[in-house]
């Protein structure tokens, strides 16, 4: 690494020729877009908040504008030899919140008039859809060239109102509107690409336009947003070196303290590991490993319907999906698994091709340790900051190897929790314990159950490995016998630390932690 070597991130940047032109660091992205816009000529991407969907739909502007100077010495200036100019009608929806429909028709009708003082507007052309038309088709008169139209975060209007029904409807039928003639229009367009969070086939508002290839788990396109492995250790391994300098850390250990924190994601079936791009620049540009994409926005409304559903989040660590699952309609949300995969807080693990089912799970630690931190207020009815620091204070303790310590304190959290136990399910206290030893997880190696043959937690330490067992209205031997009865230990045996057995009883009379037994091997 060259010493005092300058990047510049692209922060908020999401202008392909402002970031070109002022140096910002690009990973080069132009040869899946040659790709793209050579294969087909309509299509849907789908793809998280803040991960490179408006850069991509801005560098296709710039490639179709003919702006050939924006990409020397990427892959594009070798594939492009024409670089024909044409008419190119980009319109955002990120960029405006839609809490009431005029909101929606004023920025429709503001982006119309900006095309119309280009291409002109003739009389009769009254309605949203009329003018689209008009202005598709005097824009191929007029320059000769078919017409390219680029929609980015088209459901933004749809997702805003998504808790409102009635104008939620109505925001749909001004969007169907709107998008009308592009069925129509077709021998004017030479390409039309739509992004959003949503799947295509849940929004109706499309339903004309049958020839529309979704990309969203294509394997030809699953890394055309967000950052591979491959491109991080190439083109960004300069910046890798600096995060490793600035945290003490080698090179090797920053790699693997990058993919922990922010790789995982994968959009198709056969797809590499992709890291976040917002929270890897971000890292970067911070030279610290924070949770930055979780922060930009609490998911508040799945977090709501997963309590109206009782759902029992500890599947959401490893749980198997239908293909038709990710298009399930979101008009009237009933099921929470395809949001959580569209919003990026759940990713694909693996394919089974034989009973083509997928299994979905957390991408990374961010994404875990976050939404689990956005879950713990609704189930405890306190601060997340109190429970935060009963884990930390928990780690503390168990690194000291004060178990008894950790104990009393986990029944004194539990004995603080304001909520009526008799109200309460099991389920509901064994989820509380389910969350707080996830956050663990963040600060030591914590294993939670999640399959037959595993005890409820099992804690990791430098010195000792801690095996917990649970019981609701049982005693603390019948815990610790079924540990020694299920061989729970077994895995463990030629580990060099100390195994520690733990048989805990939650007394519902009291609300909190009753008796607990400890054997040490």
């Amino acid at each position: 690494m060259e010493e005092g070597t300058f990047r510049r991130y692209p922060i908020g940047i999401q202008d392909f020729e402002d970031l070109r032109n002022n140096d910002y660091i690009y990973v080069d992205k132009t040869a899946l877009i040659y790709q793209l816009v050579n294969t087909n000529k309509i299509y849907f991407l789908s793809r998280p908040r803040r991960f490179g969907k408006s850069l991509l739909v801005s560098t296709l502007e710039a490639y179709f504008l003919g702006k050939k100077e924006l990409f020397n010495g990427l892959d594009m200036e070798q594939l492009e030899k024409d670089w024909t100019v044409y008419p190119v009608l980009h319109i955002d929806f990120s960029g405006s919140k839609y809490m009431e429909a005029e909101s929606l028709r004023a920025s429709i009708n503001v982006q119309l008039l900006l095309w119309e003082n280009v291409y002109g507007r003739q009389e009769g052309e009254d309605t949203f859809s009329l003018r689209l038309e008009g202005i598709i088709r005097r824009a191929y008169e007029q320059t000769g060239q078919q017409v390219v139209v680029l929609v980015d975060e088209y459901d933004a209007p749809m997702l805003d109102s998504n808790n409102n029904h009635e104008l939620q409807h109505e925001i749909r039928g001004i969007m169907r509107d709107f998008f009308s003639p592009l069925k129509k229009s077709g021998k004017y367009l030479r390409f039309l690409f739509l992004t959003g969070i949503s799947k295509f086939s849940q929004m109706s508002i499309f339903s004309e336009l049958n020839n529309l290839q979704n990309v969203s788990m294509s394997d030809n396109y699953s890394t055309i947003c967000g950052i591979t492995e491959q491109e991080l250790l190439t083109q960004m391994k300069i910046d890798v070196e600096q995060m490793a300098q600035a945290n003490d850390e080698t090179y090797e250990e920053a790699c693997a303290h990058l993919k922990k924190q922010y790789d995982g994601y994968h959009f198709s079936k056969s797809c590499v590991d992709v890291y976040n791009p917002f929270s890897l620049i971000n890292a970067f540009a911070q030279k610290s490993y924070e949770n930055y994409w979780f922060s930009t926005g609490t998911p508040t409304f799945l977090i709501e319907l997963l309590q109206q559903m009782n759902f029992d989040i500890r599947l959401l660590d490893r749980m198997d999906a239908k293909p038709e699952d990710f298009d399930k309609a979101t008009d009237c949300l009933t099921d929470p698994i395809p949001v959580l995969y569209q919003s990026g807080y759940l990713t694909i693990k693996s394919y089974d091709a034989f009973f083509r089912t997928y299994t979905l799970g957390y991408p990374n630690e961010e994404v875990r340790i976050g939404f689990i931190e956005s879950l713990i207020p609704s189930y405890l009815y306190q601060p997340t900051r109190e429970s935060n620091f009963y884990v930390v204070s928990f780690v503390r303790d168990l690194m000291k190897g004060n178990l008894e310590s950790c104990l009393e304190r986990t029944r004194s959290f539990f004995a603080s929790i304001p909520n009526d136990l008799n109200n309460k399910e099991e389920k509901h206290y064994q989820t509380i314990f389910y969350l707080l030893f996830r956050l663990m997880g963040q600060y030591v190696d914590t294993e939670v159950k999640s399959a037959v043959g595993r005890a409820d937690v099992v804690i990791k330490m430098q010195d000792a490995i801690y095996i917990l067992e649970f019981k609701m209205n049982g005693t603390a031997e019948e815990a610790l016998a079924q540990i020694n009865s299920k061989g729970y230990a077994i895995p463990y045996e030629a580990d060099h630390r100390k195994v520690v057995k733990v048989g805990i009883n939650f007394d519902s009379t009291t609300r909190t932690i009753g008796d607990w037994k400890i054997e040490t091997d």
